[in-house]
């Protein structure tokens, strides 16, 4: 071997050498950063304005996760562009895990297909923590609605036609696509009123400025319970455990027709694994506990829990689902 190639063999080696030092000590470091988390404040996104489902989930989440931490979890609220801003500035975020998003059907698997241009992908831009809960979708109407049942609100809209208002959650949620689907598959011509957040749909229907809505629970439970709203149909298989007497769309003549959404809990693309476990461990250890079972449950939604791979595993099949149906009913939001 000449002088040359035993120089350039030395160099390789050298190189080769500080390449590996290089990523133990970056995965020392990491594991050293997922030992000491948290040291200080978190702040969990919450896409959607205060007061409705997304916002429920992440408010027990905070709750919990401060207690097992001991480090204030702060819930932010940053609504607008049915989700996409709040949800941006997560992506956006440094990948440290002082900044996380309580992640919802909508913003993850739903906005990717109906906005033309949404500039991030919930599958590269995200690292799924693991699921949080899960809630079904309603039809609500205020008390002097004189449709009783589903198939009293259609022939009532098929009686005149393009008169009837229905109340959703923004644009992309799943409030909003259940009342596209509901429009298409009754056959039926409905105005949809996409308000801000499902606070606000609530105090509209409260107050009979928008007759009939649909929407999450938490919301509506207290209203439910006095009687000031009443409910037509749960979109679910089964029937919810606190509203035995509401039936679900199943039984009301609307096989197949159900949107049970998701939440869960997720960080920026980059975060450390190490980071990621954790958060995830902690989170296992509380969601089936008496107290948050029965704090989700009065919320309208029962404690779901995953791996980081099984949730980005239900996005994706999440996508894939409200996809097939943006595309047939041929829904798009500039």
């Amino acid at each position: 071997m000449d002088e040359l190639s035993r120089r350039n063999l030395v160099t390789v080696a050298v190189i080769t050498m500080a390449s590996t030092v290089a990523f133990a000590g970056a995965s020392l470091m990491s594991t050293a950063r997922a030992a000491d988390f948290p040291t200080r404040s978190i702040t969990l996104v919450v896409p959607y304005p205060a007061g409705g489902g997304v916002d429920a989930m992440a408010r027990v989440v905070a709750q919990k996760l401060s207690d097992a931490f001991r480090q204030t979890v702060t819930v932010d609220n940053r609504g607008g562009g049915g989700g996409t801003i709040g949800t941006r500035a997560v992506a956006r975020a440094a990948p440290d895990g002082y900044t996380l998003l309580l992640g919802h059907t909508g913003t993850l698997s739903i906005n990717p297909s109906l906005y033309t241009r949404l500039d991030m992908d919930p599958r590269k831009d995200f690292a799924p923590i693991g699921l949080v809960a899960s809630m079904p979708v309603a039809l609500l109407a205020h008390p002097s609605f004189p449709a009783k049942t589903v198939a009293e609100l259609i022939a009532l809209a098929r009686k005149a036609p393009g008169t009837l208002n229905i109340g959703t959650s923004p644009v992309g949620t799943g409030g909003y696509m259940c009342a596209e689907l509901f429009k298409a598959e009754a056959g039926i011509d409905i105005a949809i009123i996409p308000y801000k957040g499902t606070a606000p749909v609530m105090n509209d229907l409260l107050g009979g400025h928008v007759p009939v809505a649909f929407g999450v629970l938490p919301p509506a439970m207290g209203n439910l319970a006095a009687g000031t709203l009443r409910g037509i149909a749960m979109l679910d298989k089964q029937r919810f455990s606190l509203l035995p007497n509401v039936p679900t769309s199943h039984e009301s003549g609307l096989p197949g027709f159900e949107s049970v959404l998701h939440y869960g809990l997720l960080g920026p693309t980059n975060l450390p694994r190490p980071i990621v476990d954790k958060l995830n461990a902690a989170m296992k250890s509380v969601a089936m506990t008496d107290d948050v079972k029965k704090r989700i449950n009065n919320e309208g939604g029962d404690p779901l829990t995953s791996t980081p791979e099984e949730y980005a595993a239900d996005i994706d099949q999440e996508e894939r689902k409200w996809a097939a149906l943006i595309k047939k009913l041929n829904l798009k939001v500039e």
